[in-house]
């Protein structure tokens, strides 16, 4: 089987509601955008399969990625809850499933949760398994369960202001592709001086330039927007090509800045 590969830019429908994720992924599929990233704890599956289904866009031409939520993740419920999200994303088979967040306090043991994924896959629901939000002690137990090779992407949150170094590197040793999520920094980036002084040199916004340096380093992203004219930007950001030097000044931006903490996350890198 041709196995999908990531596309490296996506659509993110987190915190998008109703038909204002319709919309958004109505226009992005109008724009060009193939990969679609949404996730059980999102409240929003059955939307974006409507505008899925109703965008005429050929099915093997989507790379649509849900997450499973921590509430699913024991054994009997992680398989059903997976089908009951095909169903609301009107779709037989998603291209990507992630664990969305470790087991709570480790309640569960990742080996658990990451073979009854596997098993998913080989019952044919998703084409590819992924993590989300894994430390490097979970990337180690995950990779101990599955072995590396069947890990397609650890989504984590990366932009200029928490760039995720220790965490990178490990997922580098292993050969896990990393998905930036939050690669805007909630708009943050667009008041950043350095930002506004490269993406002037560039004739680009400030946004399209902190895209453009998870993408050179070879991370997807999966911006959100509810905006033609961002969505469009967004897009365009994979154009622009940086200097070594305008890479540097980005990578001194990095102050820790976590953005996504809830009280159940695990104890970061």
């Amino acid at each position: 089987m041709n196995t999908p590969t990531l596309p490296a830019l996506g659509l993110g429908t987190f915190r998008l509601k109703d038909q204002q994720v319709i919309d958004s992924v109505r226009t992005g599929l109008e724009l060009g955008y193939r990969h679609i990233d949404t996730a059980q704890i999102y409240g929003n599956e059955a939307e974006v399969g409507q505008a899925l289904a109703e965008s005429g866009v050929a099915r093997d031409a989507l790379f649509v990625t849900t997450k499973i939520w921590t509430e699913n993740l024991s054994r009997d419920k992680l398989i059903p809850s997976l089908k009951e999200s095909l169903q609301k994303l009107r779709l037989e088979q998603v291209d990507l499933t992630l664990i969305h967040w470790p087991s709570p306090q480790d309640a569960l043991p990742v080996a658990d949760y990451l073979q009854t994924l596997a098993e998913a896959k080989a019952q044919g629901l998703t084409r590819l398994i992924g993590i989300s939000n894994f430390t490097i002690a979970h990337m180690e137990q995950a990779i101990a369960a599955v072995g590396a090779d069947q890990i397609a992407t650890n989504q984590v949150e990366i932009h200029p202001f928490l760039q995720n170094r220790k965490l990178i590197e490990y997922a580098r040793t292993q050969g896990i592709h990393l998905t930036a999520y939050m690669p805007l920094a909630y708009g943050r980036v667009m008041q950043d001086a350095t930002l506004l002084e490269i993406a002037a040199r560039h004739g680009v916004s400030a946004a399209q330039v902190a895209l453009a340096w998870s993408l050179q380093q070879g991370f997807a992203v999966i911006p959100s927007s509810t905006r033609r004219e961002n969505l469009a930007s967004n897009l365009a950001a994979g154009k622009i090509s940086l200097s070594d030097a305008e890479m540097s000044a980005i990578a001194a931006l990095d102050r820790g800045e976590r953005l996504a903490n809830p009280d159940f996350a695990p104890a970061w890198d």
